[in-house]
């Protein structure tokens, strides 16, 4: 008759099943850690796919170009250059070229009620322009000017009425009733500036009706 195991024998398989548990739970935390990983590595992706389509997504189906001939590559055009150094120099140009100092009555003939022709021009002509023969095509005030934006401001009007070919202008200097001792300021320098650019041909006081002795028609030579 066989007799039964001993104690001792049985141990072994008690010891087996507690590490087929041990191996189980193992192999389940494994496969829970992998399904983790598979589920944060598709929601990874899946934001991706959805950065990359923002725009199409924001804006609805987009279509890709056929071909690269079919884009249209506008060339940006540059803005003109500015020629503030020019401008600068013209600037300075104008203020050396209109003396405060120049003598009218030396060399060009003037008369009592502040007309001016040169020697070319014949007295019909002034008389023409003091009785309003030319229609005015442009007007300079400069009423609250300083001497030299006076100056720079009357040496561009001239140049630039000049080389739109306008044949008639007025310049506005003010009859003096806001300076010091109700004297003209600009009056007589606007004179002395006036003789010296060549196309000035000939100017007389103002009728009352354009500004009487406040101003001066201006008559300029044609191109």
């Amino acid at each position: 008759m066989t007799s039964p195991p001993s104690p001792s024998r049985a141990r072994p398989a008690l010891h087996s099943l507690q590490d087929l548990k041990l191996l189980q739970r193992e192999l389940a935390l494994a496969r829970r850690a992998e399904e983790e990983r598979r589920e944060r590595e598709a929601a990874a992706a899946r934001l991706a796919e959805q950065e990359r389509r923002i725009f199409e997504l924001s804006v609805g189906p987009v279509t890709r170009l056929a071909a690269q001939q079919a884009r249209v590559l506008h060339q940006r055009q540059r803005p003109a250059p500015e020629p503030l150094q020019r401008e600068a120099d013209e600037r300075q140009v104008l203020l050396q070229a209109l003396s405060d100092d120049f003598d009218v009555d030396t060399l060009l003939e003037t008369d009592e009620s502040l007309s001016f022709r040169r020697p070319e021009i014949s007295q019909e002509v002034v008389r023409k322009l003091r009785r309003g023969h030319w229609s005015l095509q442009a007007q300079l005030d400069l009423h609250g000017l300083r001497r030299d934006q006076a100056r720079e401001a009357l040496g561009h009007f001239i140049q630039e009425s000049a080389r739109r070919g306008l044949r008639c202008v007025r310049v506005v200097h003010g009859k003096g009733n806001g300076s010091p001792g109700r004297e003209p300021v600009l009056k007589a320098r606007v004179r002395r500036w006036l003789v010296q650019k060549n196309q000035v041909l000939a100017f007389v006081q103002a009728r009352a009706s354009d500004g009487g002795s406040g101003a001066l028609m201006v008559l300029l030579a044609g191109t």
